[in-house]
């Protein structure tokens, strides 16, 4: 499936799903929702965090955590510390992984998941998602030499998603689909879905693609891999949290909508996808017309609040 097709229906969805009762009432004189409570209490927000999905979320050269969305979820912690009126707040970062990052929300051991996670409606009936941040698809990785254009090309071969992403669901259903006969490896992580590619391992990694060409990018490696095919899936990326708590999704939200008042949002991608990373790499990717309508929506919206 075309991204160009799927945007349509996908962006009605996305709007949906992220910021799902965004709108709610907050806690006001009944007190303050769980999950601020208990941040209140502990004066610390536990952020989960990636150590592989550049730029959003990784690890720089003295093993912190840094990326678009850990800045999106810092700005976040501002707001939170505005709402439960202590400004002071101090940041956990938590790694998590593609597999365990939705039972991390679920189970209380992080109370913001900062990465590249997919807003869909089967993640939505467990978790809350924040305003659009990014707007991806599944493709392939393969090696330069390969004459592997697209999925149909890889029948009856091994290809490498990332366990617990909507990639790996969106291989499974187009490897029935097509009949492809396909070997489905496994990575606990990007890093090491890459790995399991570079060493001969697999035919093709398959997931989203700005996070393809963010380890391509890391790895100084754009002269021995190429991206290719064509969109898999839509996937529409959200700071995921605990559903069920208005309170906390207002400040979600009001955040995105300060930082696009501020007109912050577009300078903030800017900073991770345009210009060159602390790490040294530049990903040179420039902000999609879906993403920049979403983003001026959120001004647009703000204003009309003011």
């Amino acid at each position: 499936m075309r991204l160009s097709t799927a945007i349509s229906g996908g962006l009605l969805l996305a709007a949906c799903l992220l910021a799902t009762g965004a709108s709610g009432q907050t806690g006001g004189s009944e007190g303050l929702s769980p999950t601020l409570l208990a941040i209140k209490n502990a004066h610390t927000v536990r952020l989960g965090y990636r150590e592989s999905s550049p730029p959003f979320s990784f690890l720089d050269q003295a093993n912190r955590a840094i990326g678009y969305s850990l800045e999106l979820c810092e700005a976040i912690v501002e707001e939170i510390g505005v709402e439960v009126d202590d400004p002071n707040l101090k940041i956990d970062y938590v790694k998590v992984t593609s597999d365990d990052r939705i039972d991390a929300v679920l189970q209380n051991k992080i109370d913001l998941e900062c990465g590249s996670t997919t807003a869909n409606a089967e993640r939505a009936r467990r978790v809350a998602f924040s305003p659009l941040m990014f707007v991806a698809g599944t493709k392939l990785m393969v090696p330069k030499a390969s004459s592997v254009q697209s999925l149909t090309d890889l029948k009856g071969k091994t290809i490498v998603v990332t366990k617990g992403t909507t990639n790996e669901q969106a291989i499974q259903a187009a490897d029935k689909k097509f009949s492809l006969g396909l070997n489905i490896a496994v990575g606990a992580d990007h890093e090491q879905s890459f790995q399991m590619l570079a060493d001969g391992k697999a035919d093709a990694f398959a997931t989203d693609d700005i996070l393809l060409f963010g380890l391509i990018v890391r790895h100084k490696a754009q002269d021995k891999f190429r991206v290719t095919g064509d969109y898999l899936s839509y996937d529409p990326y959200g700071i995921m949290f605990r559903k069920g708590e208005p309170q906390l999704s207002a400040v979600v939200e009001r955040t995105f909508r300060r930082l696009g008042s501020n007109h912050d949002l577009v300078p903030l991608y800017n900073k991770w996808f345009t210009a060159r990373l602390p790490t040294g790499e530049r990903m040179n990717v420039p902000i999609s017309l879906q993403l920049e309508e979403a983003f001026k929506a959120m001004d647009d919206s703000a204003s009309a609040n003011n």
